[in-house]
């Protein structure tokens, strides 16, 4: 596997909304009591890892998780990590929309799903795709190939950049499954991604910290002969 920067890839904790059945969408819902434990468990997993760069959306729960799982970094907001704008559906319960025509739409043929006075599930997919490789990329210019940086960001969002990752299409997207306050980790090489965990709600992460570079140690070669170095026919001597 060619060198690259790995990348987590963190949901945010439970919400009030999560526990009530509700659609959040971008409303300002904050974690409830099972989100922040959730939150401060997951940063007992991530904080002996050496992050060159925490990114989240700019969503109060995510910012919260981070607050609490790791209250060292600085957060870089980025309007790309923004859970989907689901419109008018936003605040509904799950219940009352899953009896939509559109809701078969979303489950099945998501590609094709525009919400009522929101985004659809394209660019919802190609803005946080676009957004994660970007940074995977400046990141890895800018601390090397061992560098290991976290997004922070919701559940439809990560399903859809794993996705993209596992090279599947958009309308397979509801297959994958990303818990609250879970990690996945993907590494874009230049030939491929790779999806080294996916939902990982309690393994060690330490492992996904590549190790140091080796430099190789450049050793003169005895040379077979005074033609290896010049002493053949026509040499000047």
């Amino acid at each position: 596997m060619v060198s690259v920067a790995t990348l987590l890839l963190l949901r945010h904790g439970r919400t009030t909304a999560n526990a009530d059945g509700g659609l959040a969408g971008r409303r300002p819902v904050e974690l409830d009591d099972a989100g922040r434990a959730q939150a401060a468990a997951v940063g007992e997993r991530l904080r002996a890892l050496p992050l060159a760069a925490v990114v989240t959306s700019p969503l109060v729960r995510c910012r919260q998780t981070l607050e609490l799982a790791l209250p060292q970094a600085t957060p870089v907001v980025d309007e790309g990590l923004i859970e989907c704008g689901y419109g008018s559906w936003e605040g509904q319960p799950l219940k009352k929309l899953a009896k939509e025509p559109l809701w078969p739409v979303v489950q099945q043929h998501p590609s094709a799903a525009v919400f009522p006075e929101g985004e659809s599930m394209a660019a919802m997919a190609a803005r946080a795709v676009a957004a994660v490789r970007a940074w995977d990329a400046r990141i890895t210019a800018e601390h090397g190939p061992e560098a290991v940086w976290l997004a922070c960001s919701h559940g439809d969002v990560i399903k859809a950049i794993v996705a993209d990752a596992l090279g599947v299409h958009l309308d397979l997207f509801q297959r994958i499954v990303a818990d609250p306050a879970s990690v996945t980790a993907i590494r874009y090489t230049p030939l491929r991604p790779f999806v080294l965990r996916l939902n990982d709600t309690g393994g060690d992460l330490g492992a996904l910290v590549p190790p140091p570079r080796k430099r190789r140690r450049r050793t003169a070669k005895p040379a077979d002969s005074d033609a290896a170095v010049g002493g053949g026919a026509g040499a000047v001597r």
